[in-house]
């Protein structure tokens, strides 16, 4: 018997551990944290055996293969000491791709995969296809193919689960765009972090189609270096140059995979970063046949995805936005630029090798303050007090939204927009943005009592 050793033990690891018992395979699992309790009582009602708060060597390093967790990075000891001894280390996506045939959608980008993929996978259920949602975010792949198989997945992918995946095929493959994010996991590299988004058309065949955004700083030039015979369509904010898919300012047009119109106006989602992801998953929704009336309908009806541009509440006049997803620079590009009032913008977190000089025109342009967020904000001080804003320093939540409602005015709009990872003071960006929410809905409560007659 084959034995299969998981590093990591929470969505991705669990389910790849149920789906290795599940095909035969003696499994281990080990932790170097703590695992959380449902977890642990997964792994335990199937008799797998784990352990937390440690690598043992002498139960890891006799594996024939391995399979990590995408936030467990190459330079881990005991990865390296896998590779060392040969053992092969893989991403449970490429594990749990062995063991399915269904339809793979994947859907990677340093901004706006999670509402692609959201969307694609809205506008399946709107096509009443037996679809299911994995990857960043959704249950663990390996788990649904063990346990609740489906014909489709949609699959948001990050530049980590790619760099440990190799036989495995997108069908219909997007790359939304390529900028700089996660350079610390990649030596600080711009060329190594392209490489890995650029592993998504890996194994495509005639029979697959990739999608991407034509205007990209490097997807098109990277792409000469590539023999692959998928259908390629590149799309566009503006009509032109060969592409497949733009919108014109009124309408939402497609010309391939198959045709397809309709006006803007009727769209869910608003802001130009939008459009861009609106245009790529209705391709993908194409290039799987959807029929244009379910397009219409998902695109109309989607309601969005929590913690990318979430209005929270209006409290005072004061409008509170949560984008915690804003984990990088560009992100928080895209989240300025779609704000139409003067801004109070939260910054600050686990630094990744940011250059906030993209956002600093749009900081200056639109801004009204700013409150920078982390255990340390020197980085931030550094780059941005010149500007002459009112600044905050704050390192915790509830210290940050008072100082936000000190410095907005009546007609602003709060904006948690990070730029940086959240684990410097929260579990997540997940937590990071409920957190906000919780104080701001609070502070909504409080204000309504006080305002009551």
């Amino acid at each position: 018997m084959s034995r299969i050793v998981i590093l990591g033990a929470a969505e991705s690891g669990v389910g790849a551990a149920i789906l290795a018992q599940k095909e035969g395979f003696e499994v281990f699992v080990s932790d170097m944290g703590r695992i959380k309790p449902e977890y642990k009582a997964q792994l335990d009602a199937r008799g797998i055996t784990w352990e937390e708060g440690r690598h043992t060597e002498a139960l890891i390093l006799n594996a024939d293969e391995a399979i990590k967790s995408p936030g467990i990075p190459e330079t881990a000891p005991m990865v390296a000491a896998l590779r060392r001894k040969g053992v092969p280390v893989i991403s449970e996506i490429e594990f749990a791709g062995r063991y399915t045939d269904a339809r793979m959608i994947c859907i990677t980008g340093s901004n706006g995969k999670t509402t692609t993929t959201s969307l694609i996978y809205h506008l399946c259920r709107t096509a009443g296809l037996d679809v299911g949602l994995a990857g960043n975010i959704g249950h663990s792949l390996a788990l649904q193919v063990a346990e609740t198989p489906h014909e489709n997945y949609v699959i948001e992918l990050s530049s980590f689960q790619l760099d440990d995946m190799f036989d495995f095929r997108a069908n219909v493959a997007v790359l939304l765009n390529i900028t700089p994010d996660h350079l610390d996991r990649y030596d600080y590299k711009m060329q190594n972090y392209v490489d890995a988004k650029m592993r998504i058309l890996r194994n495509q065949t005639a029979a697959d189609t990739f999608i991407y955004w034509a205007d990209d700083d490097h997807i098109g030039r990277e792409l000469a270096k590539y023999d692959t015979a998928s259908r390629i369509l590149p799309f566009a904010d503006v009509p032109g140059r060969g592409v497949a898919a733009y919108a014109d300012g009124a309408d939402f047009v497609l010309e391939q995979p198959a045709p397809f119109r309709m006006p803007c106006a009727e769209l869910s989602l608003r802001g130009k970063h939008n459009l861009r992801n609106e245009l790529a998953a209705a391709m993908a929704a194409k290039a799987i046949g959807l029929p244009d009336d379910v397009l219409r309908q998902g695109l109309s009806s989607f309601p969005g995805v929590e913690h990318r541009l979430e209005r929270v509440a209006t409290v005072g006049g004061v409008t509170y936005v949560n984008d915690s997803k804003a984990t990088n620079v560009d992100a928080c590009y895209y989240a300025l630029e779609a704000m139409t009032t003067p801004v109070v913008l939260i910054l600050g977190g686990k630094d990744k090798g940011n250059d906030y000089n993209e956002i600093r025109p749009l900081v200056e342009q639109k801004c009204r303050a700013l409150v920078y967020l982390g255990v340390d904000n020197k980085k931030l001080h550094d780059f941005f007090d010149g500007i002459g804003l009112p600044v905050a320093d704050t390192h915790s939540m509830a210290d940050c939204v008072a100082a936000c409602r000190r410095l907005a005015h009546e007609g602003d709009t709060v904006l948690l927009s990070p730029c940086c990872a959240s684990f410097d003071l929260f579990r997540n960006m997940e937590d990071r943005g409920c957190q906000f929410k919780s104080l701001v809905h609070g502070m909504e409560t409080s204000y309504s009592q006080h305002m009551q007659p």
